[in-house]
This record gives C-alpha cells, structure tokens and sequence, in this order.
C-alpha cells in the first residue's frame, strides 16, 4: 500500500499493512505519546524505523535550559534502543542533524531528509501526531509515502506524539 495520503490511524482497517514505516523525533523525554504512536506504526507496518534525532537547534535550546540527565543524547539513546527492544519490528536510528541548519541557526528539516533516507531507505508510512504541522513536508520529502496521523485529538493519550 501507498500513495501519499493524509489518513488517521483509527479509520485505517486492522488489515492495513505496510512495508517500511518511519518515526522520529527528539525525545525529550520519550513520553506515553511517543509509545502509543510507535505501537501504532508497529501495528500497521513490517518494519518501523525509530529515528532519534540529536545535535538540532530546539535540542540544544532545550537542553541549555534543563540539563537534567534524561535529556542527554546517551541516555535518550539508551531509551529509544530499549523501547524498540519491544518490539520484533521495530529498529533504532539515530541521526545526528547538527549540520542541518538554516542561515537563522534552526533546524532545517529538508537538509535532514537525505540522512533519513540513507538511514530507512525506501518509506511507505510517516507517522505523527500533527496533521497541519508536518504533512506539507512529508508531501514534498516523502512523496510515495503515506502520512499517518495517530491520535490528533488526544482521545487515547493526552500528550502529543511528535
């Protein structure tokens, strides 16, 4: 299955399946949203990639201000190896984007998608929680991939998963 939609995890039938999913994000801390939607996309995918993205703008602005050791980037590591562990079809990435910057210092997600792709290859499924945030991006960086949205109102866990 693919083609580029916009859909939402909870009208996709149980037997939706695809090949390669991704899912990624900064951790700061990995929280009850994260694991509600990488159970999602483990659900609905053979392989997921769990990307851990370290070195970025927000990263560093966060960290400057909470220094507290579940922040780092080794223990964020640790945890998203441990929380893909979980699971038979789940592998951990992490992508260091510290040389993903605009000319202003932010991250610059378009820099960021050829280490995507280097590091999943081929992507059939995107998976967020946030359908206007993100899926312009997702529509132009990952053309033959699906946009999968996981509990954008908050029903199922009262935190955002991205």
């Amino acid at each position: 299955m693919c083609g580029r939609r916009l859909l939402y995890a909870d009208e996709l039938n149980q037997d939706t399946r695809y090949e390669v999913g991704m899912y990624g994000g900064k951790f700061m801390p990995m929280h009850k949203g994260h694991l509600h939607c990488l159970e999602v996309a483990s659900r609905l995918c053979e392989r997921v990639y769990l990307l851990l993205f370290v070195g970025g703008y927000m990263e560093k602005c966060i960290r400057e201000l909470d220094d507290r050791d579940i922040l780092s980037e080794e223990s964020r590591w640790k945890v998203v190896r441990d929380v893909a562990g979980r699971f038979d079809n789940v592998t951990p990435k992490c992508i260091d984007v510290s040389d993903c910057v605009t000319p202003d210092g932010a991250e610059d997600w378009y820099a960021e998608t050829p280490l995507v792709l280097d590091a999943c290859g081929h992507i059939d499924a995107v998976f967020s929680s946030e359908p206007e945030l993100y899926d312009l991006y997702f529509k132009s960086e990952y053309p033959d991939a699906d946009h999968i949205i996981v509990d954008a109102e908050r029903a199922g866990v009262p935190i955002s998963a991205t």
